[in-house]
């Protein structure tokens, strides 16, 4: 075969490759408010960036169609100039469905991702497993999990769901480090609404089962819900700038868009005189980042806890807040899972930890305690005291009994922990005491009201207040709001070669 020949060939099989399922299925594509595979990744990376690897592979399984690639696009590329590995599932080519070839396809760049130490991303487009393979398919999720939980801790992984995600497919975004939905256009699930009306009776739509509002606000699975795939790629590229390559590098810094003021005078007014009044914990953390930018994480899932990403003088940090605004800010099942989750992603990389904490303890109630708030809880404690990155503290108002001792206090190992005049840190609220401790005092008074207004008038003059862990030096000192951002600031300097190590094990054993 003559050279130009040859050359034609090799072009015509890359060509065909471009087409994915072919003109008829990319138009559907469009028509159902998706981008292809590859206009994903076009837009995803840096232009110019991507190497494709594996473009002419094709599943040997005889019958069928066959199609270059056979239903993903895998390769590598850059993000602000930083690599990162990538697979797009194409829904054009056989419904984006797994063949074992696609596996192999989607473990070899996750393989390179783990020796080269770069972050891999995945956009999930499919319907599942391809039944004609059999075991086969099978064999290749397994594959993908498998290695998802090898690179958990080393590599940031991140799943898009731009289209259906279920059955077996679901696992390998469940083990990943965030999960971001399309609204209208995604959706994931174990079981579908057919097979669930046939065993359970329950008539269900795949909207309200998987999509995603359903994960984004009652599950709590996905991370983030956007409106479309573009929305999804932009908003992924930002997550990553404040995420390093891998656990052994640190996040790039960044520096700020507008020079931030060290000290804010405008935060002294946020937390109220009452201690009964809610606020927003995202006006306090908004006056003291950069830019008064915060990246949260799972804003519309628990509430009553804020989790997410800022920087401090381009430095990026994860930030921990309860939320007085939400049911007071108590800790329960959903909030103490949120941030036990998102506290060892960030100690997993090296992202300092920095705690914001107004919280009167944990949910009580029979609905509660029956579905494991103690061990839910426990994972929030755990894993701040698991956490050797940089942990500061800056309690705001309240901070009551074990709650105040779980949401990184001095005693597990916080580095530094301040505390606003406002604070209170008690075993609990004076109201409570006076329950508690003065009850039969009270009962027996002249004038039982007036009793228990001095009882707890002098229980908040007592206990309300920082100055008693002060001098104990379980707060390292008292400050004021707008000195906030100095401090942390100092503290995080000062940290920076900070070295701390967790006894010799194999691994521990968090309550799940």
């Amino acid at each position: 075969m003559p050279l130009q020949q040859k050359i034609d060939t090799l072009r015509a099989k890359y060509n065909e490759a471009l087409k994915g399922g072919g003109d008829a299925r990319i138009e559907k594509q469009h028509q159902g408010g998706k981008l292809t595979a590859r206009e994903r990744i076009s837009a995803f990376l840096d232009e110019g960036t991507f190497e494709e690897v594996d473009a002419l592979a094709q599943n040997p399984t005889p019958g069928g169609e066959k199609f270059h690639g056979d239903g993903v696009v895998t390769g590598f590329g850059r993000v602000d100039g930083r690599p990162v590995a990538v697979f797009a599932q194409d829904f054009t080519v056989v419904g984006g469905s797994l063949s074992l070839t696609q596996a192999k396809k989607i473990c070899k760049i996750m393989d390179m991702a783990m020796k080269v130490g770069c972050p891999c991303i995945g956009m999930n487009d499919s319907g599942g497993a391809r039944i004609q393979e059999g075991v086969n398919s099978l064999a290749g999720y397994a594959e993908i999990f498998l290695r998802n939980t090898m690179a958990s801790g080393v590599i940031p992984q991140i799943s898009l769901i731009m289209g259906p995600c279920a059955g077996g497919a679901v696992y390998s975004p469940a083990i990943t480090d965030f999960i971001t939905m399309v609204r209208n256009t995604s959706y994931m699930f174990v079981t579908g609404p057919e097979v669930i009306k046939a065993v359970t009776h329950e008539e269900v739509t795949k909207e309200e089962l998987g999509g995603a509002s359903a994960h984004g606000y009652k599950s709590g699975v996905a991370h983030f819900v956007v409106p479309s795939d573009l929305a999804a790629l932009a908003h992924t590229r930002e997550l990553l700038s404040f995420l390093p390559s891998n656990n052994m590098g640190e996040a790039p810094r960044r520096q700020a868009l507008m020079e931030s003021p060290l000290e804010n005078a405008e935060l002294d007014e946020i937390v109220p005189d009452d201690p009964s009044k809610p606020y927003d914990m995202r006006q306090l953390i908004k006056g003291i980042v950069d830019d008064s930018h915060f990246f949260e994480v799972m804003e519309g899932y628990a509430g009553n806890i804020v989790v997410g990403f800022a920087r401090l003088e381009g430095r990026s940090v994860g930030i921990v807040a309860n939320q007085p605004a939400h049911l007071a800010g108590v800790l329960d099942i959903q909030a103490s899972e949120k941030g036990a989750r998102f506290v060892r992603f960030c100690d997993a990389f090296n992202i300092p930890l920095i705690v914001f904490e107004d919280v009167p303890g944990f949910l009580p109630g029979v609905n509660q305690e029956h579905n494991g708030l103690i061990k839910n809880g426990a994972k929030l404690l755990y894993a701040f005291c698991e956490a050797t990155v940089p942990k500061l503290t800056v309690i705001t108002r309240k901070a009551y009994g074990g709650a105040y001792i779980v949401m990184a206090s001095k005693h597990i190992r916080t580095d530094f922990n301040f505390a606003y005049p406002t604070a209170e840190i008690a075993v609990m609220g004076a109201e409570g005491a006076a329950n508690v401790l003065y009850i039969k005092e009270i009962q027996k008074a002249e004038d039982p009201v007036a009793k228990r207004a001095e009882i707890i008038a002098k229980y908040n003059e007592d206990f309300a207040n920082p100055y008693v862990a002060a001098g104990l030096g379980y707060v390292d000192e008292v400050i004021l709001p707008r000195e906030t951002r100095k401090k942390l600031v100092r503290a995080l300097n000062l940290l920076e070669t900070k070295r701390e190590n967790m006894p010799p094990k194999k691994h521990g054993n968090i309550p799940l």
